[in-house]
């Protein structure tokens, strides 16, 4: 039987690139596969990187109760964790891995106790973020200064999580994440 592994922190904190060094770990991790109403992009397809649903249809399943956690980005545009998907990953006997924002992180959390781990990915600070948001060069200064101000009602949620891991240096973030989440696993 699998467990839950759930990742949130502020944009830029260097959440993906921790996930993404994780995954290569031989730790028998798995994303969980979220589902969402918008329609597919390119090669995408529906069980593989997302279950596409109607907005009727989500909308049908929240009322249902099926979703573990869900936000609904704008009008009609959902994303969620179906209760259902989640239950097959770990029957398979997967560690399911969620990415999630902290609202999301705390109610899965919540639901499945003492089975998941929540780690939150803390930047050294709020100006260090905004430092790693402006080069990334992506972003005009008007989003930037939305990230940080969302980044720092997010920051205000760490203490709800069982872990939290600061990346003022990735190498370190990496090792510290790793060793946090295989004692999980061993227990």
């Amino acid at each position: 039987m699998g467990k839950l592994i759930i990742f949130s922190a502020p944009s830029g904190s260097g959440k993906s690139t921790i996930i993404n060094y994780l995954l290569t770990q031989n730790l028998n991790l798995a994303f969980s596969i979220s589902a969402t109403s918008r329609p597919p992009r390119g090669t995408e397809q529906h069980g593989v990187e997302y279950f596409f649903l109607s907005p009727e249809e989500f909308k049908q399943r929240i009322a249902n109760d099926e979703f573990l956690e869900y936000e609904e980005v704008y009008t009609d545009r959902f994303y969620g964790t179906l209760k259902s998907q989640v239950e097959k990953q770990l029957d398979a006997g997967q560690n399911v891995v969620f990415d999630v924002d902290v609202v999301g992180g705390c109610n899965i959390k919540k639901f499945y106790g003492e089975r998941a781990l929540s780690v939150f990915i803390q930047p050294p600070s709020v100006e260090e973020l905004r430092k790693r948001l402006n080069g990334r060069g992506t972003d005009t200064p008007e989003v930037i200064e939305s990230r940080i101000a969302k980044a720092e009602y997010e920051l205000g949620f760490a203490d709800k999580f069982d872990v939290v891991v600061v990346n003022d240096d990735l190498e370190k973030a990496k090792e510290e994440a790793l060793t946090v989440i295989k004692n999980f696993l061993e227990k």
